[in-house]
C-alpha cells in the first residue's frame, strides 16, 4: 500500500502553515527546550561535581583517591595445611580472591560478550549501552542494561545499599532520588577506577567482588561451590551458567532453579554464538544447547571438609590473636598456615568413622539386650528421671519455659509435639519426625570421640578430631571436653618412680596396700579383675604397667607421695587441676586429651616438653608474614629417664600379658611401639595412648554426658573400645609414604646409655635403636 502524493503535499503545507503562524506557545516551547538543554549542559557538570564532594552532605561520602587506588572487600581468611591443602575459611562472607590469569579464557571472553561487549573499548562508561537501555524502556522492549563491568565493580565495592556512600540526605527520600545518587557515584568511581587499574585487573576485580548465591562470594568460590573446580577449570558451559547468575544470583541459582539457570545460560551461549567464540555455527549451538546443567555442587561451612573441630577450636585462638593485632579475621584475607596433615587428618576421620560406626551398632545391642537405657548412677542402676533433668539444659527448653511457664502443661506438650527434622545417623543423614524429647533420647545414646595425633619432635599438631560429626555434635572431645584419664595416668607414676631411680626391672608383689587417710579411715584401691586385693604374684613393674596391675602402682604412689606425683605430671604437660589423694594412681582427676597427648610427647621427646602448636606463621593477604610461631620448650626430664619409660611404655606391646598384645602384627614388624590403655572404674571411659618414634597419638571414646556408661567393664575397656581407632590409623599412616611418617626404632638418648634392665629372659639381648645396635643389659 503506497501513501498519494496529494496526501505529502497537504501534510508539508500544514506544517509550513503552523510554523509561519509563530503562535505563541511554540516560541515558548522553543525556549524551553533551549534552557533545559543548556542547563542540562551546564548543570550535569556542576551536578556531578557536588555529588563528588558531598556538597553539605546532601549525597554521602564517597570514597577517598586512596580507597580507590586500593579497594577493599571482605576477604576470607584462609586456614591451609602443612601439605598445602585448604582446611576452610573465616569470613563473613565466604570469599576469596583470584587474578586475571587465574581465570579460564572461556570465562574471561563470556563474560565480556554477555555483560559488556566494548568492555575494552570503554573508559568505563558506555554511552551506545545508555542508549540502548532508553530506548528498550520507551519502547517497553528491554534491550539489556546501560552499566559496564566497571560500574558493576565500583556498585560492589562502595555504592551498596548497606554503605555509607547513601547516607546523604538526597539519597533518604526515596527509591528514584537514592537510585539517582548511586547511579552518579558509579559513574564518577568508574572513571576513576579506569585511571588507575587496567582492564584486566578491573575485570578479575569484578568476578572477585560478585555474589553468587549459596554462601559463595567471589568467583574462586563459585567455581568450588558449584563445580569443585578452580576458576582456570571452568568450560564454556560453566561459564555461561555463572556469568548469567550476575544479574540475578538467587533467581538463577543451578541448585535451587535449575529451570531458570538451564534458560539463562543457553541465552549467555547464544550471545556468545553471535560473537563467533568457540561456536561457530547454528548446529553447534544447537547441540550444546541441548546439554544438561551438571553440578558437583557442595556448600562451604564449618561443618563441612576436613578438620572441622579444628577449625572451630583454632577460630577461637585466632581470634584472640587478632584482636591483640588489630585484625579482623572475617574480612582481612588472612593466609593461616598450620601444623595439620590433610592426608593423616583424613586417615584420622576415617579410623573415627570405620570404627564408631561399628561400636555403636554393638552398644546398641548389648543396652537393647539388658531391656534398659544407658544412663545408670553409681550402683548401675538406671537414672529414670534422667531424661526429664538433662531436657532442662537445652535450648528448646528455655524458649519454651520462658513462652509457657516451666510448671505448665502447653511446657509438657511443646517438647513432646513432633516436628519434622534431619537426624544424624551412622548410614547418612535421615528426614524424621521428632519431638524434642525424641531428639534427646535419641542423640543421648550416641558415643563420642576425641582424637588427637602430635609429630613428638616438633610439638606439631598432625590430626585432630574433636567428635564423631561436627554438624550434630559439637563439642569438642580433644581440648574442650575433660574426664577421669583412668590407667593411662599411670605413665606419670612411673615416670616419677623412674626419675627417683628405680629400676625397670624393680619386682613387687602384686598385692594391693592400705593408705591412712587424713581425715580418717583407710583407702585400700582394688585390681580391675579379681582377686582384688592381688594375687601376690612377683612382678617388674615393667610387667605391672603393660598388665595395669592397680596395686603395683598404688604401692609406688604410697612409696613416692600423691603430691609429688601431681607435680611430676604438671611438669609433663599437664594443666588441669590434679587431686593429690591416694586414688590418683587410678588417675581419678579430670584431664583433656590435650593434655594427655603432648605430656606423653615429653617422653618420646627425650624428656622435653614442647607446648604443642597448630600455626607456623600468618600472613596478609599480600603475601606479607605477620608473625612466625615457634613452640616454647623446656627441659623437665633428663633423656635416660624418657628413654626408661619409653622402653616401659613398650612392654604393654612386648610384655606378656600387656594391654597393648592385640595390636596388628603388621604394625608390629619392624616397628617399636608403646602403647597404654585407660578405662575408668564406672565403665564410663576408654583411652588409649599410642606412641612411636615420629607419632603420639591419642584417643578417647565414651559418652557425651558421664552418666552414659559402657554395658559392662569388659565391653567399655581401652583395649576395645579406643585402641582400634589408634591402631586403624597408624596403619594407614604407614600405608601413604606420602607422609613421611615411617616404621623404625626409638630415638637413643643422646648422652649415651646406661640403662640396666636385664629384666626378664624375654628381652633380647640387644635391640635396634636408630639402626644402631646397642647392649641393654648393662
Amino acid at each position: 500500500m503506497s501513501t498519494s502524493p496529494s496526501l505529502i503535499e497537504t501534510t508539508k503545507k500544514k506544517i509550513n502553515n503552523l510554523l509561519q503562524s509563530k503562535k505563541p506557545w511554540v516560541n515558548r516551547a522553543i525556549k524551553y527546550v533551549w534552557v533545559l538543554l543548556i542547563a542540562f549542559i551546564l548543570g550535569l557538570p556542576l551536578y556531578i561535581f557536588t555529588v563528588s564532594i558531598d556538597l553539605f552532605g546532601l549525597f554521602g561520602p564517597m570514597p577517598n583517591t586512596k580507597d580507590i587506588e586500593n579497594p577493599t572487600n571482605d576477604l576470607a581468611s584462609e586456614l591451609i595445611s602443612a601439605d598445602g591443602v585448604s582446611l576452610g575459611s573465616y569470613a563473613r562472607f565466604n570469599r576469596s580472591q583470584v587474578a586475571f590469569n587465574e581465570l579460564s579464557e572461556e570465562l574471561r571472553n563470556t563474560l565480556v560478550i554477555s555483560e559488556d561487549i566494548r568492555f575494552y573499548n570503554h573508559s568505563g562508561l558506555d554511552l551506545k549501552a545508555y542508549l540502548r537501555a532508553m530506548k528498550g524502556l520507551l519502547t517497553f522492549n528491554p534491550a539489556g542494561g546501560g552499566s559496564t563491568i566497571t560500574q558493576q565493580l565500583a556498585k560492589n565495592l562502595f555504592t551498596q545499599a548497606e554503605d555509607r556512600s547513601l547516607d546523604g540526605a538526597i539519597a533518604k527520600l526515596g527509591k528514584y532520588p537514592r537510585r539517582l545518587v548511586q547511579k552518579t557515584k558509579e559513574w564518577i568511581i568508574s572513571v576513576n577506577l579506569e585511571e588507575n587499574f587496567t582492564k584486566e585487573e578491573i575485570l578479575a576485580m569484578y568476578l572477585n567482588t560478585s555474589n553468587f548465591s549459596s554462601n559463595a562470594f567471589g568467583i574462586k568460590v563459585a567455581a568450588k561451590t558449584y563445580f569443585n573446580k578452580l576458576p582456570s577449570e571452568l568450560n564454556l558451559q560453566e561459564s555461561a551458567i555463572l556469568v548469567g547468575m550476575l544479574q540475578a544470583p538467587s533467581f538463577y541459582n543451578p541448585n535451587r532453579n535449575p529451570k531458570n539457570a538451564l534458560k539463562k545460560r543457553n541465552e549467555v551461549l547464544y550471545k556468545v554464538y553471535k560473537e563467533g567464540y568457540k561456536i561457530k555455527t547454528r548446529a553447534q549451538f544447537d547441540s550444546i544447547k541441548a546439554l544438561p546443567i551438571k553440578l558437583d555442587y557442595k556448600v562451604q561451612n564449618q561443618n563441612q571438609g576436613l578438620a572441622t573441630y579444628f577449625r572451630t577450636m583454632a577460630s577461637k585462638h585466632l581470634m584472640d590473636w587478632c584482636k591483640e593485632k588489630g585484625i579482623d579475621l572475617w574480612n582481612s584475607g588472612l593466609k593461616i598456615y598450620t601444623t595439620i596433615d590433610s592426608r593423616m587428618q583424613r586417615y584420622a576421620e576415617e579410623a573415627v568413622t570405620e570404627k564408631m560406626s561399628s561400636l555403636q551398632v554393638q552398644f546398641d545391642r548389648e543396652w537393647k539386650a539388658r531391656k534398659r537405657n544407658p544412663w545408670v548412677d553409681e550402683n548401675w542402676g538406671e537414672i529414670k528421671d534422667f531424661l526429664q533433668k538433662r531436657i532442662k539444659k537445652t535450648d528448646a527448653y528455655e524458649i519454651y519455659s520462658e513462652r509457657y511457664g516451666e510448671n505448665s502443661d502447653s511446657l509438657k506438650i511443646m517438647l513432646n509435639k513432633k516436628k519434622a527434622m534431619t537426624i544424624f545417623t551412622w548410614k547418612g543423614e535421615r528426614d524424621t519426625l521428632f519431638s524434642s524429647m525424641d531428639s534427646l533420647n535419641y542423640y543421648e545414646r550416641f558415643l563420642q570421640t576425641g582424637m588427637l595425633s602430635i609429630d613428638p619432635n616438633t610439638g606439631f599438631i598432625k590430626a585432630w578430631v574433636g567428635g564423631i560429626n561436627h554438624k550434630y555434635f559439637k563439642y569438642d572431645h580433644v581440648k574442650q571436653g575433660t574426664r577421669q584419664p583412668g590407667s593411662t595416668f599411670k605413665a606419670f607414676v612411673y615416670g616419677l618412680a623412674i626419675e627417683s631411680g628405680y629400676s625397670p626391672c624393680l619386682t613387687l608383689k602384686d598385692i594391693s596396700p592400705t593408705f591412712k587417710l587424713p581425715e580418717g579411715g583407710t583407702y585400700t584401691p582394688k585390681n580391675s579383675e579379681p582377686p582384688w586385693n592381688g594375687t601376690g604374684e612377683e612382678m617388674t613393674i615393667r610387667q605391672a604397667m603393660a598388665r595395669s596391675v592397680n596395686s603395683i602402682t598404688a604401692q609406688l604412689v604410697q612409696q613416692l607421695g600423691p603430691q609429688n606425683v601431681v607435680d611430676f605430671a604438671h611438669n609433663m604437660g599437664i594443666k588441669s587441676y590434679l587431686n593429690p589423694v591416694p586414688s590418683i594412681c587410678l588417675g581419678v582427676s579430670d584431664v583433656s586429651l590435650y593434655e594427655m597427648v603432648s605430656a606423653y610427647s615429653t617422653f618420646v621427646n627425650g624428656g622435653v616438653q614442647i607446648e604443642p602448636i597448630f600455626i607456623t606463621r600468618i600472613e596478609d593477604k599480600n603475601g606479607n608474614v605477620i608473625e612466625n610461631f615457634i613452640p616454647k620448650t623446656k627441659e623437665v626430664i633428663n633423656d635416660q629417664t624418657a628413654y626408661k619409660m619409653v622402653y616401659m611404655l613398650r612392654g604393654g606391646v612386648e610384655e606378656q600379658g600387656g594391654s597393648s598384645n592385640g595390636l596388628p602384627g603388621d604394625l608390629r614388624v619392624g616397628n617399636e611401639i608403646g602403647g597404654k590403655t585407660g578405662t575408668t572404674d564406672d565403665a564410663s571411659d576408654g583411652w588409649y595412648m599410642g606412641i612411636t618414634r615420629d607419632l603420639v597419638s591419642g584417643v578417647w571414646v565414651g559418652g557425651d554426658e558421664r552418666a552414659i556408661h559402657f554395658p559392662s567393664w569388659g565391653f567399655g575397656q581401652g583395649a576395645k573400645t579406643a585402641r582400634p581407632i589408634w591402631s586403624t590409623y597408624m596403619q594407614k599412616v604407614y600405608a601413604d609414604t606420602a607422609t613421611g611418617i615411617k616404621k623404625g626404632y626409638f630415638k637413643k638418648p643422646a648422652s649415651g646409655l646406661d640403662l640396666s634392665f636385664d629384666c626378664h629372659r624375654d628381652v633380647p639381648d640387644s635391640v635396634q635403636v636408630d639402626d644402631v645396635p646397642f647392649d641393654i643389659k648393662n
